[in-house]
């Protein structure tokens, strides 16, 4: 039976890192995180005037997923747009709340020699100071840190 919707165990993070590792020489990484606009078309017309972002005049939604490479979804949040930036969402994140209240399995991993108690999730430089998000450099010089934020 497939279950949906539901935080990834052991052996489903084994196989996320082992992914990311071979894929992109990345250990212990589970997923990149980011916010996006979601324009919605088939929203209810009374509704409308409550979605409408200023920036593009649609009605939209602030959508945060996290899946897997094999677009497996264990992770959504929707919100309104204007008050949900990226920091906003991720606070109101199941996805945070699984790892503060450490339901979320720890799967450790060692990079470059020193151990780490959980995978991360790369994001940009918006997001705060987490021990489980990696923030990519924001002008990367050498190929190497270049890569690593493409």
């Amino acid at each position: 039976m497939v279950v949906y919707m539901r935080i990834p165990t052991t052996n489903d993070l084994h196989h996320i890192y082992d992914v990311h590792e071979r894929k992109h020489c990345f250990p212990g990484m589970i997923e990149s995180i980011n916010c996006m606009l979601w324009e919605w078309g088939n929203r209810p017309t009374t509704w409308q005037g409550q979605y409408i972002c200023d920036d593009h005049g649609v009605p939209a939604v602030s959508l945060q997923a996290i899946h897997s490479q094999d677009l497996w979804v264990w992770s959504t949040y929707f919100g309104y747009v204007g008050p949900n930036n990226d920091i906003n969402v991720l606070n109101s994140s199941p996805m945070l709340e699984y790892y503060i209240s450490r339901s979320m399995p720890g799967l450790p991993f060692y990079a470059n020699g020193t151990y780490y108690r959980y995978g991360y999730y790369l994001g940009d430089e918006i997001y705060l100071e987490y021990p489980i998000i990696i923030k990519t450099f924001q002008d990367p010089i050498e190929e190497k840190r270049y890569y690593f934020k493409k």
